[in-house]
C-alpha cells in the first residue's frame, strides 16, 4: 500500500521515525551561538528601537501591530539587559525553537534521523531564517507560530485526530496578537483542504473548539482596534497601495533569493513527495498562499514559511542526492550558510553594506543611529539657547523619533514627537510649545512643512550607507502656524 492509498482509505498510518533529538538541538544552538555572537554588531534596527518604546507603553494593540513583539522586547531587556545584544536573546531562543520545529515537521513527513538532520541544516544555513532571527520583529514570532501551525496541521492529517484543532486555535490565537498574517496559512490550508480533501477532518467539533479558542485568545486586540477604528486596516492599506506593484513585480525573484537560490531543490523534492502523499493539501496551501499574497500585493516574505515546509519533506528525498554527491552537497550547503550570513548577518564592514542592501535592506537600517543623532544635536544647536523651552523636535518616521528616545538624553536633546503610527497616540507637543520646530523629513515636503512658519535647511544626514534616512533634511522652521492641538490630527501618519 503507497501512500496515496493511505490517503484515500483513511487508514491509521504508520508510526512516525523515532526524533533525532541530539543531531537536530546540536543544529540548532549551532545557530544560536552565531546570532549571539554577532547580536550587537551592528546596533539596533529601526523597527527595535520603536518595539522597545511601544514595550513602554504596553497596552493590548498598536496602531500597526498587535501587542506580542513589544512585550517581548520588554521582556527581553528587563531580564537580559537594556542593550542590542539583551534585546535579541528571546529572538535568538525563538529561532533555534524554529529549527527544531521544522525537524519535527520532517519527521511527520517520515523522514528518518538522517532526513530530520538535513531539514533542520537547510533551515540552518537558510537566509530567511538567519535574518529574521538576527533582530527582533513581528516575523521572527511569526515564523515560529507557522512551523507550529504546520506541525500541528500535519499532525493531525496523519493521525485524523481532530483533537489536534485545539493546538492550532491556541498557537493561532497567541499567533493573533503578534501579527494578523497567521489567518494566511490557515486560510490557504482549509482552502486546499476543500480542494483536494481530506473534507472529513473539517466535518468535527472540534474544529469549532479550535476557532473558540483562537478567538478568545486573540479577543483583547480585536476589541482595542475596534476601539480605535481599526486603524491597522488603514496601515495595511497604506502597504498595499504603495508598494503592492514593486510586491507583485519582486515576488518571485525573493521567493527564490531570500530562502536561498541553492535550495531550490529541496523545496521542490518536497512538493513532490506531499502532493504524492496524504500531505497533499499541505502542498498545495504553499501556491494558494502565493496566489493570495500576489492579489493583495503583500510582501514577498509573506509566503516564505510555508516554502519551509516544503524543505522539511524534501530533505528525506535529497538523500539520494547528497549521498552520490556528498562532495557537492558539502559545497552546496556551505555556500548557502556563507551567502545567507553574507546577506542578511552583520558580518560585513559598516561600510560594505551597501553591497547587500539591494537585496536585504533590512541590513542598512541597523546602522548609523548613533550618528544620526549626533547630526540632529548640531542643528538643535541653532535654536537660540532662550528659545529652547518652548521649541520641538519633530520626527517624521518612528525610527527617527526612537533613536532620538535612545540616545538623544546622553547629547542634551529634548524628547521628540512623531505623529507616525504609535507616537502619534503617546505623546502630542503641548500648545506652550509656541517657539521653532526642528523637522526631520526623509525628504522636504509640504506635507509637514505647509503646517509651519518659515522654514529652512540647517542639515542633511550623511549615513555611511544608502539606508532610509541617508540624505535626511533636517530643516528649523520658526514656529508652528496653529497650536498643536489643532495641527497634531493634520499631519498623522500611518506609513
Amino acid at each position: 500500500m503507497g501512500p496515496s492509498d493511505w490517503h484515500d482509505s483513511g487508514m491509521t498510518r504508520p508510526p512516525v521515525p523515532a526524533f533525532a533529538a541530539r543531531p537536530v538541538l546540536m543544529v540548532a544552538l549551532s545557530v544560536g551561538v552565531v546570532l549571539t555572537a554577532l547580536s550587537g554588531r551592528y546596533g539596533y534596527h529601526r523597527d527595535e528601537l520603536y518595539f522597545m518604546v511601544a514595550g513602554r507603553h504596553l497596552s493590548w494593540g498598536y496602531v500597526d501591530q498587535p501587542p506580542l513583539t513589544p512585550f517581548i522586547a520588554r521582556v527581553s531587556t528587563a531580564v537580559f539587559g537594556d542593550t542590542v545584544m539583551g534585546l535579541r536573546v528571546l529572538s535568538t531562543v525563538s529561532t533555534v525553537v524554529t529549527i527544531v520545529v521544522i525537524a519535527l515537521l520532517a519527521r511527520e513527513f517520515g523522514s528518518a534521523r538522517r532526513g530530520q538532520v538535513l531539514a533542520a541544516i537547510c533551515a540552518a544555513v537558510s537566509g530567511f531564517v538567519l535574518g529574521v532571527g538576527h533582530m527582533v520583529s513581528t516575523a521572527t514570532y511569526d515564523l515560529l507560530a507557522w512551523m507550529l501551525i504546520g506541525l500541528f496541521a500535519v499532525k493531525l492529517l496523519r493521525t485524523r485526530d481532530g483533537r489536534w484543532w485545539l493546538a492550532l486555535g491556541l498557537t493561532a490565537g497567541i499567533a493573533l496578537e503578534n501579527k494578523y498574517l497567521v489567518v494566511l496559512p490557515i486560510g490557504a490550508l482549509l482552502v486546499s483542504l476543500l480542494i483536494v480533501g481530506p473534507r472529513s477532518v473539517l466535518r468535527s467539533w472540534w474544529v469549532l473548539a479550535g476557532i473558540a479558542v483562537a478567538g478568545l485568545i486573540a479577543l483583547p486586540n480585536v476589541v482595542w482596534q475596534f476601539q480605535h477604528d481599526w486603524p491597522q486596516l488603514k496601515v495595511a492599506g497604506g502597504i498595499s497601495s504603495d508598494d503592492g506593484t514593486e510586491n507583485r513585480i519582486m515576488f518571485v525573484p525573493l521567493q527564490i533569493l531570500q530562502l536561498s537560490p541553492f535550495l531550490v531543490p529541496f523545496w521542490i523534492a518536497g512538493f513532490r513527495r506531499m502532493w504524492r502523499s496524504w500531505a497533499r493539501p499541505v502542498a498545495l496551501a504553499y501556491p494558494v498562499l502565493c496566489i493570495v499574497v500576489l492579489a493583495v500585493g503583500g510582501k514577498s516574505y509573506y509566503a516564505l514559511p510555508l516554502l519551509l515546509v516544503l524543505v522539511a519533506a524534501g530533505g528525506e528525498p535529497m538523500l539520494n542526492w547528497v549521498d552520490r554527491r556528498r562532495g557537492s552537497a558539502i559545497v552546496v550547503l556551505v555556500l548557502t550558510a556563507l551567502t545567507s550570513a553574507v546577506f542578511t548577518l552583520p558580518v560585513l564592514p559598516a561600510s560594505a553594506v551597501d553591497l547587500v542592501i539591494p537585496v536585504n535592506k533590512e541590513q542598512g537600517e541597523q546602522i548609523g543611529w548613533p550618528a544620526f543623532t549626533d547630526a540632529v544635536a548640531a542643528a538643535w544647536q541653532h535654536v537660540p539657547a532662550d528659545q529652547r523651552s518652548t521649541a520641538t523636535i519633530f520626527a517624521g518616521n518612528y525610527g527617527e523619533a526612537g533613536a532620538l528616545l535612545r540616545y538623544g538624553p546622553a547629547r542634551g536633546l529634548p524628547s521628540p514627537y512623531s505623529p507616525h503610527m504609535s507616537f502619534y497616540e503617546w505623546a502630542r507637543p503641548p500648545d506652550t510649545n509656541t517657539g521653532p520646530v526642528l523637522l526631520i523629513e526623509l525628504e522636504r515636503t509640504p506635507i509637514y512643512e505647509s503646517h509651519f512658519r518659515d522654514c529652512n535647511q540647517v542639515g542633511t544626514i550623511n549615513s555611511i550607507v544608502s539606508n532610509d534616512e541617508d540624505g535626511t533634511a533636517l530643516v528649523l522652521c520658526a514656529a508652528p502656524a496653529e497650536p498643536w492641538s489643532t495641527l497634531w490630527p493634520k499631519v498623522r501618519q500611518y506609513y
